[in-house]
Order: structure tokens, then C-alpha cells, then sequence
């Protein structure tokens, strides 16, 4: 699987005041792409299609380069205190993502280039905790690892936490394009987690991702770079042999990865969730899937704000989380859970 390219580039023009905007904007005009001007990252018009539908993968397809003016970081709970926003969206087609709904209106990529100012804001936080550790989470709203190899923000962002007291960098992908990331400063400070999950998962509801080989491939690679490594199931669903499923999955991952990468290891667990609007826009974009979302068979669960989800029923859901946590402490004796949802 080659690593994203843009079929086009909008850019903000304030995005062309910082060095990161001139550079991108340089890039894609040697590569050839087209490149519109749009006055806010929020206000992207006129993306080709003929309908809803090829819009909608016209713009996963489609990146804006533009400035965060937003500097107040979005909490990030349970994996870390802040969410730190370098970009927003994703180039994948996962069935169940919650960007369904957060990003609905909104499916293009786009990747902020004033690093300087979210960098002095991030700053401001760990020193207002100081001497408590802050965690920053860069994967809250995109999976930034998949454009990172045509902006570099990420890397620069592992090494500005590297050099920090009190800050820890967190992220998660599904994409196996990590070699220009191997070699940043990251001083063991930024915990590099992958996305995993049964191979029935991975085919039937996460197209435009990197196979599950690549990925673990990858994991073995960031481990020899010293990187601290961990990884999301997410989410933990119950398709037909599922107990099969994540046993063949801790399997693969116990012979692939090296020894020295399973000391240090996390785990968290978050089980499939849906919500009533998730559900009937992943049934119009996705109008083939097999994802099963019967309101009858789960459970409604209260969130924040009034708003609720869907989950598995109490017993499934722990049969679920029992099941997987056995093969962890079968498979990985010495890792941590850090927690299932």
C-alpha cells in the first residue's frame, strides 16, 4: 500500500506567513497537484463529484493546509490530559469510525502549520500541572501518521516533547509509513501505538488502511528505535468466531514482534459503539457493509451532554473483555491494560 497522496490542496493564504505552508505549497506544485486557495480550513466549497457519494471520497482524498486559530486543546480522556491538534480527518474508510459523525460535514484532511503556536499553548499546559506529567494525545481527530511523511509536523512535535520535563506524546495508526519517524529524538517520551484487531475486522470494515502484516511490520521497527509501543484494540466486535478472531491476532503479534519490544508494552480496549446518527450516515456512505448495529441487541449507554451510545450488553460485554484480557496475559505477561470502554 504507497502512502497517501492528495488528489488536491486547498491553502488558507495566512497558511503561506508560516515556513510549513511555503513548504507544502511548494511540494504539491512539484508533485504536480492541483492547489486552490480557500479563505478558512472550515469553509472548503466546490469539491468535485457528481453526488453525495463521490464527494464524500473526492474529500477523503482532498487536503487542507491551514492555521489553528483554536488554541484551547480538547481533553482527551481516558489516554491522555490534552488532545494537541496538528490535523484533523483521515484519508481511511473505516465503517465505524466516530469521525462518521464529528467530521460528517467535513471529510476532507486538513493539517495546521503553525506548529510554533500550538507548541507555546502545549507549553503552557505542562507548566501549569508541573510537577504531574501531561499527556498529549495527536491522534484524537485523524490518524496523523498517514499524512506525516508529507508534513513532518508529527515528527517535530515527537521531538518538542522529547526535549520537555513534564510532557508525554501519545498517538495511534493504522498505517505501516513510519520509517522517516525512526530516527526523531523522541528521548522515550512518546508512546507509539498501533491499531490492531482480527483479521475479519481489518477486511470487512477498514478499507483505505494498511494491512495488519504492514502495521505489525512496522511496530517491529519502531521498537528498535527505542520507542516505548503500545496498542488500541478498537473496537472489539463480535462477528462470527470472534474468540478465534483475537486469538489468531495475539498469536501473529507474539511471533512477529522482537522480545525487547513486549516488555513495555500497553493495551487498551475500547468495544464497538455506535450512536443513532453514526449509524444511518455509515448506512448511506457505506450502504454494503456488513457492520451489524441492532439497537436491540445492546445496550444504551449515557454520555456526556445527554447524548448516548449504544454498547454491548453487560454480559457480552465482559465475556468480551475477559476473553481478550487472557490472551494478553497469556501472549504479553508483562504488559499493561490500561483500561477497556
Amino acid at each position: 500500500m504507497e502512502p497517501f497522496v492528495p488528489q488536491l490542496v486547498y491553502i488558507e493564504p495566512q497558511a503561506l506567513e508560516y515556513p510549513l505552508g511555503r513548504e507544502l505549497r511548494d511540494k504539491f506544485e512539484k508533485m504536480g497537484i492541483e492547489i486552490r486557495n480557500t479563505t478558512s480550513h472550515n469553509q472548503v466549497r466546490n469539491i468535485p463529484g457528481d453526488n453525495e457519494q463521490q464527494q464524500y471520497r473526492n474529500a477523503k482524498s482532498t487536503l487542507v493546509v491551514g492555521v489553528r486559530k483554536t488554541l484551547k486543546f480538547e481533553p482527551s480522556k481516558p489516554s491522555a490530559e490534552y488532545a494537541i491538534p496538528l490535523a484533523t480527518g483521515c484519508m481511511g474508510h473505516c465503517h465505524y469510525c466516530y469521525l462518521q459523525t464529528t467530521m460528517g460535514d467535513k471529510p476532507y484532511i486538513r493539517t495546521y502549520v503553525n506548529l510554533e503556536d500550538i507548541f507555546a499553548q502545549a507549553t503552557a499546559y505542562m507548566e501549569e500541572r508541573k510537577p504531574e506529567i501531561t499527556r498529549f494525545e495527536a491522534a484524537c481527530t485523524s490518524d496523523i501518521v498517514g499524512i506525516d511523511h508529507l508534513t513532518h509536523s508529527l515528527k517535530k512535535t515527537i521531538e518538542f516533547i522529547g526535549q520537555t520535563d513534564f510532557g508525554r506524546l501519545r498517538f495511534v495508526t493504522k498505517y505501516h509509513h513510519v520509517d522517516h519517524l525512526l530516527d526523531a529524538e523522541h528521548n522515550g517520551r512518546t508512546r507509539f501505538r498501533f491499531s490492531v484487531n482480527s483479521n475479519y475486522v481489518i477486511k470487512h470494515f477498514e478499507p483505505g488502511t494498511s494491512p495488519f502484516e504492514k502495521r505489525i511490520e512496522a511496530a517491529g521497527k519502531v521498537a528498535k528505535a527505542n520507542y516505548p509501543l503500545g496498542f488500541i484494540l478498537a473496537p472489539l466486535y463480535r462477528h462470527e468466531d470472534w474468540e478465534q478472531g483475537y486469538l489468531e491476532l495475539f498469536e501473529r503479534l507474539s511471533e512477529t514482534l522482537p522480545d525487547y519490544a513486549k516488555k513495555d508494552l500497553t493495551f487498551e480496549m475500547i468495544q464497538h459503539r455506535f450512536t443513532k446518527t453514526a449509524k444511518r450516515i455509515i448506512e448511506k456512505r457505506y450502504p454494503k457493509t456488513k457492520l451489524v448495529m441492532n439497537e436491540d441487541e445492546r445496550k444504551y449507554k449515557w454520555g456526556k451532554y445527554g447524548r448516548g451510545k449504544y454498547v454491548y450488553k453487560n454480559e457480552e460485554a465482559d465475556e468480551l473483555r475477559d476473553t481478550i484480557e487472557s490472551y494478553i496475559e497469556k501472549f504479553f505477561p508483562m504488559a499493561k491494560i490500561e483500561y477497556f470502554t
